[in-house]
């Protein structure tokens, strides 16, 4: 059976007309060796790296479906890390600009991203608030934090210690003890949510920012620390007033054994909103923070050296005014206070051009600080602020703000030649071009609603909400003329048929009818004419015009009211033709067929209805969206026509069957307006996200079947994996857990390691039938081997298996194994043994051992056929790893060896710091296993 009809399916081609999104972070980036100059924003699902000082996009990473919310560089600078609102996390390779690992554990959007100080683990911290750990290098989790009661904020690992802080909107600050994984301090010295958090001073302070105009300072002291005998002592540090000293929990004993934490003061804040962002510089001496509002706040934070000459300058002066004041007593020196406000001072005060909502700094050479800001309103600032200066002065060096509008783009138009886009906002009206994405032209205009292309695609005409024509020419990209068209907003223009004027309709309940005409150019001296409007008539009706359409015949002119219809006139008298009746809100859309046949209208009741135009008869009602329809279109020559939603879907629908054909899913927020190009072929939108995005035909064939099947197989997928945390039978639920979560690509992988394990079974079996029927026939009888291992060159089954282990990638390998069943364990604790004695991939295999042998610890060990296996195992394991560990030893040993020659013939040292650091950690884990063994 052929198809009856067949649709052609639109897809994505392009985002453009976005800088930055606002829900995500900006980051500076060491590019291609250099510091200051590169800066990686997201831009929804994509995440685009910028070159400020050009002004140019670099790169582009590619995302999914999912809005980016948080960036984070590796320490290297050789990879970013980037969170997603459905709580995956993807590390992407800065050189190739691909993404090779991607962990899933979050349920909600990732809030939070750092790496430690080597770049091997990972921290993320969610809208679930919960914090992971991931190891980068094996590509897996290590293990979930659970405590907070809110969204986490921040997340920072210790440098020097195996600790990690974490902040959230349950306004508590928490301290992590990886090694054990437990929290063992919560500072709750905070009234309201803690949004920024920074380590201070080689990691001693802890800085906080909340909901008001005070940063807290918080003192840590580590365990076995004791203070300098010859540092000088100063008094109490002298904060601002506070009713929350007592800050820190009643419980000391097993905390003291750690650190010890006290408030130790606050610095002031000029904003009086909460802190949106906290950032310090990587040297530690510059922090900045900034709220609601459109300045940063930088602040300077002095060396002990800098504090001491301070501290010796103020005892002068004591001094001077004691002697000025005739004090005798020489014993007694004079009290000098040193305060926090002494040590952390302000520098300066930047006013960018709109509200900030993410920055970074980076510390340059000779005290050169780059400053990033992104901003509101689809906007980069960079800065450049001279720290060694007696009076800091901060110059702005860059502004990249063409490649996008600074409001929502309310108006979309095409050219004629299919090749111009028109997009119009708030303040500008731009004219791109749709093959290169490239911004030709940026004009000012007054708050745009509609546009038009001219016949001729010279000159655009755009309708302004205080009721202006506003008429542009393309060439010069100036403003020709200015009418003064409506009294209220000029909601909707329609060009007409005959392409000799156009329609309007605005919210002064009048419909007027425009003509083009050539007048006199006053401002060319060689009067030269130019394109000018001219009103010829007026419709007055009783309700705000919403919209206007013609006829593509142009026999017929529909208005849609403020009062919820859709009435028709004869466009020759303007006499009442129709009125349709039906929607419950205001329509807010309408276009008419190419034949004039059907009219179909988009209201705020979420329905569209399609109309007969011969007797205004409604064909049907359509539940289009789930939110207000804002645009319709039909596609040009066709009875197919598009519509937008605040929803943010856009769905294409069959005007004669009545048929959902397609959904357009991209935008993250609500879609304003569409535009269809003249063959049909391109569909611009935009989009409350900031963005426009070029959906393109294709020539594939889309079948309603299949897209029905497919949406089908989508809902069954998502309700397999329902993001549930993994659950280990037998253990309590603590502060730890398994970091992952099931996916479907972990259902996926399982039934392949299931699938794999069935094959081995069968594949097994036959061979053994095989060596029986040879023996019993007393000759070779052929074997046909499995078409799949012939696929694989006639490996072995069990080698096959291991094949389908190697391909589950390594972050997702403890999920597939939990959603196992216990059925096909004892194959594989066999198998694990037969691959542990040929020493293949003994890291991978104990993994998996070790992993399957704690899940299901009870059902092994009381099961008797396993007893063999499990001692042979053990044997097996033991040599292996045994065997391993020599062999990465005897490796480190060569280094070692290969290290000191060169050493002896170029006479310098590598490795100095990290051989110190190295040796540092491995005699604080002797102690620690020392004093373990003593409790034990």
């Amino acid at each position: 059976m052929g198809l009856t009809k067949q649709y052609l399916r639109y897809v994505s081609s392009a985002v453009f007309g976005v800088i930055a999104s606002q829900k995500a972070n900006v980051v500076f980036l060491n590019l291609r060796g250099e510091k200051g100059r590169y800066v990686a924003v997201a831009a929804c699902e994509h995440v685009f790296i910028w070159d400020v000082r050009k002004g140019e996009k670099v790169l582009i990473l590619s995302g999914l479906k999912h809005e980016v919310t948080y960036l984070c560089p590796s320490p290297d600078g050789l990879y970013l890390a980037v969170g997603y609102e459905d709580g995956s996390i993807r590390i992407f390779s800065l050189l190739s600009g691909e993404s090779n690992i991607t962990f899933n554990g979050h349920k909600a959007a990732v809030t939070a991203l750092n790496y430690d100080h080597l770049g091997g683990r990972l921290v993320s911290g969610s809208k679930d608030t919960n914090v992971i750990v991931w190891d980068v290098i094996n590509e897996s989790g290590l293990y979930r934090l659970k405590g907070h009661k809110d969204a986490v904020t921040e997340a920072i690992f210790f440098r020097e210690k195996n600790l990690l802080v974490t902040s959230a909107k349950d306004t508590l600050v928490k301290l992590w003890d990886l090694d054990t994984q437990h929290c063992f301090k919560t500072m709750v010295g905070h009234r309201t949510e803690v949004w920024g958090m920074a380590l201070l001073v080689k990691e001693k302070r802890i800085l906080t920012g909340s909901g008001d105009s005070e940063l807290r300072i918080w003192d840590i002291a580590y365990q076995g620390e004791t203070n300098d005998p010859e540092e000088p002592k100063f008094k109490k540090y002298k904060g601002l007033p506070s009713n929350e000293e007592n800050t820190e929990e009643s419980e000391e004993s097993p905390e003291e054994r750690i650190l010890k934490c006290h408030k130790a003061g606050s610095i002031m804040r000029e904003g009086r909103d909460r802190v949106v962002s906290l950032r310090v510089d990587h040297t530690g001496r510059i922090l900045a923070c900034h709220g609601t509002d459109a300045v940063l706040e930088v602040f300077c934070i002095f060396s002990e050296d800098e504090i001491n000459k301070k501290m010796e300058k103020k005892m002068k002066k004591a001094k001077k005014k004691a002697k000025k004041s005739n004090v005798e007593d020489n014993e007694t020196e004079p009290d000098v206070e040193i305060t926090l406000q002494d040590e952390i001072q302000r520098l300066i005060k930047i006013k960018a051009s709109s509200k900030v909502k993410s920055f970074d700094l980076v510390m340059c050479s000779k005290g050169e600080l780059k400053i990033a800001l992104l901003l509101q309103n689809n906007c980069l600032e960079s800065y450049t602020l001279n720290t060694m200066a007696k009076v800091p002065d901060c110059n702005k060096t860059a502004r990249i703000t063409i490649g996008g509008h600074r409001s929502d783009v309310r108006t979309l138009s095409f050219s004629s030649d299919n090749i111009a886009v028109l997009s119009a906002s708030a303040e500008t009206v731009k004219i791109w071009n749709r093959s290169t994405l490239q911004c030709i032209r940026t004009m000012s205009c007054e708050y745009a609603l509609c546009s038009l292309f001219v016949p001729g695609d010279r000159q655009v005409i755009i309708g302004t909400k205080t009721g202006k024509l506003q008429l542009f020419d393309l060439a010069s990209g100036s403003l020709l003329e200015t009418i003064d068209a409506h009294d209220g907003a000029l909601w909707s223009i329609c060009l007409a048929p005959d392409q000799r004027g156009f329609v309007t309709g605005g919210a002064d309940k009048c419909v007027k009818f425009w003509e083009f005409e050539l007048v006199k150019d006053e401002n060319n001296p060689q009067n030269s004419r130019r394109l000018s409007v001219k009103q010829t008539r007026v419709l007055q009706l009783d309700e705000d015009v919403l919209c206007v359409r013609y006829s593509p015949s142009q026999k017929l002119l529909t208005v849609s009211l403020l009062d919820c219809t859709v009435k028709i006139f004869y466009t020759d008298t303007l006499k009442f033709f129709l009125s349709l009746y039906g929607h419950k809100l205001p329509v807010l859309c309408m276009d008419i067929s190419h034949d004039s046949t059907l009219i179909a209208t988009g209201s705020a009741d979420r329905n569209v209805k399609i109309w007969g135009l011969d007797f205004g008869d409604c064909h049907r009602s359509l539940f289009a969206h789930d939110d207000s329809v804002m645009y319709l279109q039909f596609v040009p020559k066709s009875h197919l026509f598009f519509t937008a939603g605040k929803d943010q879907k856009i769905k294409q629908w069959d005007a004669d069957k009545f048929e959902h054909v397609q959904t357009l899913e991209g935008h993250h927020q609500e879609v304003w307006c569409l535009a269809i190009s003249p063959n049909g072929d391109y569909i611009v939108s935009s989009s409350h996200d900031k963005s426009l995005r070029l959906w393109e035909r294709t020539r594939e064939p889309l079948i309603l079947e299949e897209e029905r099947e497919m949406q089908r197989e989508a809902k069954y997928e998502e309700s397999m994996a329902k993001g549930e945390e993994p659950v280990v039978a037998g253990e309590i639920p603590g502060e730890s857990g398994l970091a992952g979560k099931k996916t479907i690509e972990t259902i996926k992988a399982a039934e392949r390691i299931m699938e794999a394990i069935e094959l081995y079974r069968e594949e097994t079996k036959k061979r053994e039938e095989h060596k029986a029927i040879c023996k019993a026939a007393e000759k070779e009888v052929p074997f046909l081997i499995n078409p799949i291992l012939q696929a694989y060159g006639n490996i072995s089954p069990s080698a096959y298996v291991l094949e389908v282990f190697k391909k589950v990638k390594s972050s997702e390998l403890e999920e597939s194994l939990l959603v196992l069943p216990f059925s096909y364990v004892p194959d594989l604790l066999t198998l694990f043994n037969e691959y542990i004695q040929h020493g293949l991939v003994v890291e991978l295999i104990c993994r998996c051992l070790f992993f399957i042998l704690r899940i299901h610890f009870g059902q092994i060990t009381s099961n008797q056929l396993l007893l063999s296996v499990i001692e042979s195992l053990k044997n097996s394991t033991i040599s292996r790893v045994t065997q391993v560990r020599d062999g990465l030893g005897f490796n480190m040993a060569g280094l070692q060896f290969l290290k000191r020659e060169i050493e002896a013939k170029e006479e310098v040292t590598f490795f100095a710091d990290a051989i110190a650091k190295f040796e540092e950690k491995k005699r604080k884990r002797k102690k620690r296993e020392k004093i373990i063994l003593a409790i034990v």
